[in-house]
């Protein structure tokens, strides 16, 4: 195989079209396609800052719900406390209101028990005594029957009487 050597001619107007290329894109291209690569490096760079400061602030975001989540946490706690404090006040109002209910229900019915008791044993009383005057009604009645019986009965009561 054998080497090809270009020749010296070919050299130079390569050489004189590179340069002219060259040239011709540093005067048209370059500037443009640098400012363009300034242009998308200052964008990554801003979008970087930006998205820097949307971290700090989505932390600074997150520290505040996390401390809101703790206050209300607390408050749901007091309010749970007062609230079983509540209920444990009611519970004992309404267990001595019960209570305090319950023995005035059973005085009360103590003392309509006397009253009946009372009650029952004054018209027992009275029965007891009417019927004892029902007897010696029917006694003195069956004992007076005659004259001599009652003669007998007035003197009795007339010696008595003097005697007094």
């Amino acid at each position: 195989m054998e080497l090809i050597t270009p020749n010296i001619g070919l050299i130079f107007w390569q050489l004189v079209i590179f340069l002219i290329v060259l040239f011709l894109l540093a005067k048209f291209a370059w500037k443009p396609i640098l400012g363009s690569l300034k242009e998308r490096e200052d964008s990554i760079e801003s979008a970087l800052r930006m998205a820097d400061q949307a971290k700090l602030e989505m932390q600074q975001l997150k520290a505040g719900n996390e401390k809101l989540i703790a206050e209300a946490r607390m408050e749901r706690d007091k309010m749970m406390q007062e609230a079983t404090m509540m209920a444990n006040q009611l519970i004992e109002q309404a267990k001595s209101k019960a209570t305090e209910e319950g023995s005035r229900m059973i005085m009360q019915a103590r003392e309509a028990i006397q009253n009946e008791k009372h009650a029952a044993l004054t018209e027992v009383k009275n029965t007891a005594a009417k019927l004892s005057i029902d007897i010696a009604e029917r006694i003195l009645r069956r004992e007076l029957a005659d004259s001599g019986s009652q003669q007998q009965l007035v003197d009795s009561y007339l010696k008595d009487v003097k005697l007094n």
